[in-house]
């Protein structure tokens, strides 16, 4: 997944509305892959402003008595129009998550939509400055091999300086977490970066000279999930019916 993050001179949004992630967006989003599943439908036009978002399009399986897992989750941290990035990332995530293979029709009667749009993008003073169960993280970090070394794993009392060196040798590695990850996986900030350190690629020792070259950006999100159900009870509210 190849992720971009949002160019600094414009990504300073004003802090949001927590309704700007409606049900509407995932409606749009299941529609956009119920049509692409079944040719002779016919998609319900959106109704929502066409804003810009960086946006992630979230689908779990629920399918009893199994637990809930992922199905995909793709995303972009440059801002789209809602009308034409909803869709084209429903189908990015559906069909294109490389951790999975393709949504098949048989599954979408088990499936929940989420959808998150991203608001609020900061630079981080270090890579422990934000907050677990607020912000999404973005890292990116050079390769290892172009620091100094040091023998010490353990975060250092400096971790939270904004003094720290910056590093910007390439190669670079990047990886992110949305906001609700954290909490899910009963991470502290160490465990997510690490985590997501391995994430990015590296595959080493984890030690507290990789942490400080991090380059952190925090980030909120407004979030909202439909099930199937919804999304039919939606469709068929609008005189379109769905079609085994």
């Amino acid at each position: 997944m190849s992720l971009v993050p949002p160019d600094p001179a414009s990504d300073r949004l004003e802090p949001v509305d927590p309704e700007v992630c409606t049900a509407e967006h995932c409606f749009h989003v299941f529609d956009t892959l119920y049509c692409a599943l079944t040719p002779s439908a016919k998609p319900i036009v959106p109704s929502f402003p066409d804003e810009k978002y960086p946006l992630f399009v979230t689908w779990t399986i629920h399918r009893p008595p199994r637990s809930p897992r992922l199905r995909g989750c793709i995303g972009t941290f440059e801002p789209q129009p809602l009308h034409e990035g909803l869709a084209e990332y429903s189908l990015t995530s559906a069909f294109r998550d490389h951790r999975f293979h393709k949504i098949s029709k048989s599954e979408l009667q088990f499936l929940e939509c989420g959808v998150s749009l991203l608001t609020d993008f900061e630079d981080a003073d270090s890579y422990l400055d934000w907050t677990v169960g607020v912000h999404g993280i973005h890292i990116s970090f050079p390769h290892p091999s172009t620091l100094n070394s040091s023998s010490s794993g353990a975060p250092s009392p400096l971790s939270s300086s904004s003094f720290l060196p910056r590093f910007t040798s390439k190669p670079t590695f990047s990886a992110t977490y949305l906001p609700e990850v954290m909490p899910e996986q009963g991470w502290d900030k160490i465990d997510a970066v690490d985590s997501a350190i391995d994430k990015a690629g590296w595959n080493g020792t984890v030690t507290e000279d990789i942490r400080r070259s991090v380059k952190l950006r925090r980030y909120q999100s407004r979030k909202h999930k439909v099930t199937w159900d919804e999304y039919v009870a939606w469709r068929n509210e609008h005189g379109s019916e769905y079609k085994i």
